[in-house]
């Protein structure tokens, strides 16, 4: 390989490595490196396009259920007054963009914020590889009818975001994790409401 494509024996090492942490080869001691036939094999993913129906959306926010509600546990039972200044900032942050109807971003960012509070990194890893997908209001956009109903629907998100803040500024865990199960919970149905709109 180095011969044939005129690279150092580090880039094939570092290609290799992708491959093998892309589930797509492995290397079998004294025999070399191979390529995985069992595409099933490969390491846990969603696909680009996940998210690009509505029961996708709501495959995800189930799975984001099991571990954002404890993060906002965590969050309330560790976060430091930074952690509780960058939370205020990004919620205040999510209620100005309400206006513009795109508040993608502004949403993502108050998740992340309480992933960081929790002072485990891996929580806010988990939200990072998950990115575009968490909040893929592109779903909720093509059935809404109005700006209006996009700023009512978004208002309704802002106050549930603003009761887990409350609980996490109080230091209360388990009303952390009841909030950010209610905001969840009441994301999915929102979602699932839509389903049935549609099929009907």
């Amino acid at each position: 390989m180095i011969a044939a494509f005129g690279v150092s024996r580090t880039v094939v090492r570092e290609a290799i490595a992708a491959l093998r942490a892309e589930g797509l080869v492995e290397s079998r001691q004294g025999a070399g490196v191979f390529v995985v036939g069992d595409k099933r094999r490969r390491p846990f993913r969603i696909e680009a396009d996940g998210a690009a129906t509505v029961e996708g959306v709501i495959a995800i926010m189930e799975l984001r259920r099991s571990v954002e509600i404890e993060a906002a546990g965590l969050a309330a039972e560790r976060r430091g007054g930074d952690d509780l200044d960058a939370i205020h900032r990004a919620v205040s942050a999510f209620d100005a963009a309400i206006g513009t109807g795109d508040a993608v971003a502004a949403d993502f960012d108050f998740h992340k914020s309480i992933c960081l509070a929790t002072g485990n990194p891996y929580f806010a890893s988990f939200l990072e590889f998950l990115g575009h997908h968490i909040i893929p209001r592109q779903t909720v956009r093509v059935q809404v009818s109005s700006q209006e109903e996009m700023t009512r629907y978004l208002q309704k998100v802002a106050r549930e975001h603003h009761q887990i803040v409350t609980a996490i500024e109080g230091r209360d865990g388990a009303a952390a994790r009841r909030a950010m199960a209610r905001h969840l919970t009441r994301g999915r149905d929102r979602y699932a409401s839509l389903v049935s709109s549609v099929g009907g």
